[in-house]
């Protein structure tokens, strides 16, 4: 058998910053973030940097921009930034046409409080369908959020229903500053970044140009930190954008095939790139044990209730379940053996979103890459990786985990998940449509 430890890995030689267990700490609900969210924006004194695919106007994301203009008003050399996707932010909610979408939330909040709060639009490409902005992670002072949450009533569990996430705080001045560096010295210069306030944006012909050019920008750069730390707990910030030389792909891939005991794979959407199919295939032969998390249709964000108007993005997490059907069919009998778990998430009407990774309960990684084609090649995606050498967080992970499996299911067999047998007759004739002309495919790459 290859010795996997020979050659250095990619993570191994990147800078890394040295916390103590301590300084970590794993929320469990989305109301406890909110919680935490509100209290650290209210406690703030120098920065406050967001970075998210949006943040609604809605209750909760009007109640979060009432706290950062409370914060200013306290603390008037505050610095708040937020980072949303450029194209997310002119758009409304799927179904809603000839609307601003959010953008126009961000420009009356500009009239407002002229220039209090600076919100920037990131479009990674001329149109969000190729490519959007999927950073994460809010640095509050000295103290890094983390999760793959972006911010509206569901994301922050404001009303009945939920979209779970993962919630970390990390207190680390140094990765603190590293992911504010990023973003002041990459996306503020950069020519496809627009701040939305109380100016009408105007959008020249060179936008095309603006966007191309951006992307091959930010494809090149990457945290900044002074050097790569040998200390017993580190974390390393990843990022990474199209197939060539994500920084943040190949540690995923890497770290995969480095397991040599077990590995926890956390994916909303059961729609793993070829690559981290044929990485779980070698594990498997080699006995390494893996267990996968992964939402239920019915969890999904894309998916419509029978007694509700169809629209074909709800096409989505149908194909997905065919996708796992397959999964598990090819490896049944790795199941069988106890070698591997999978186990569907489903709570009510409450969907799923968490995405991560765990290797020999040494190597956690937290992320919004959803382990999907689009999050392999299209979107920008970044994530932190800790390297636990000495089990210190080993209880606190596994806390975590303990919580997350709490609502699933664990698929012993493939009968256990829906065929196209089962799926109501609009969705049955839409699929079939999508086969015949190979766009079931296309549909699975771009969403």
């Amino acid at each position: 058998m290859v010795n996997l430890y020979r050659r250095k890995q990619l993570l191994e030689t990147l800078p890394s910053s040295s916390v103590s267990a301590a300084d970590i700490s794993v929320l469990l609900t989305a109301k406890d973030y909110l919680t935490q969210l509100l209290s650290l924006i209210n406690s703030a004194t120098t920065r406050i940097y967001i970075t998210a695919l949006y943040l609604e106007n809605d209750e909760a994301g009007r109640l979060v921009v009432e706290h950062l203009i409370a914060a200013k008003q306290r603390c008037p050399e505050l610095e708040i930034k937020v980072f949303v996707d450029f194209h997310r932010a002119r758009r409304g909610l799927i179904g809603q046409k000839n609307s601003e979408g959010n953008a126009a939330f961000y420009r009356d909040i500009d009239i407002a409080h002229p220039d209090l709060i600076k919100f920037y639009g990131v479009a990674v490409k001329q149109r969000e369908l190729f490519g959007v902005l999927h950073l994460k992670g809010l640095v509050i002072d000295d103290t890094l959020l983390y999760t793959g949450a972006s911010i509206n009533n569901i994301y922050l569990h404001y009303k009945e229903r939920y979209r779970y996430d993962r919630y970390c705080t990390i207190n680390s001045i140094a990765l603190s500053d590293s992911f504010v560096d990023y973003l002041n010295d990459a996306l503020i210069p950069s020519e496809g970044v627009y701040l939305f306030n109380r100016y009408p944006l105007v959008l020249d012909n060179k936008f095309k140009k603006k966007v191309a050019n951006q992307h091959k920008q930010l494809s090149r750069v990457k945290y900044q930190l002074p050097q790569h730390s040998n200390a017993d707990l580190t974390v390393t910030p990843l990022i990474g954008l199209g197939k060539r030389n994500n920084q943040l792909n190949k540690v995923i891939h890497q770290q995969m095939l480095q397991a040599q005991d077990n590995l926890v794979l956390y994916t909303p959407y059961f729609n793993l790139p070829g690559v981290l199919k044929r990485d779980i295939a070698r594990l498997l032969r080699r006995k390494i044990k893996i267990e996968i998390i992964v939402g239920d249709k019915r969890a999904s964000d894309f998916f419509i209730p029978e007694d509700q108007p169809f629209n074909k993005i709800g096409l989505v997490p149908y194909l997905y379940e065919t996708t796992l059907l397959q999964f598990v069919k090819r490896h049944q009998k790795s199941i069988n053996n106890g070698l591997l778990t999978i186990r569907l998430w489903q709570h009510d009407n409450n969907s799923f979103h968490l995405k991560g990774m765990k290797v020999d309960d040494r190597y956690h990684l937290l992320t919004g890459n959803n382990l999907n084609p689009r999050a392999w090649r299209l979107d920008i995606e970044n994530g932190l990786m800790i390297d636990d050498k000495q089990g210190q967080l080993i209880d606190t992970f596994a806390q975590e985990h303990q919580q997350i499996i709490k609502h699933t299911t664990e698929v012993k067999h493939w009968n256990q998940i829906q065929t196209a047998n089962d799926y109501p007759l609009i969705v049955r004739k839409w699929l079939n449509r999508l086969r015949r002309t190979n766009l079931d495919k296309l549909f699975k790459q771009y969403m």
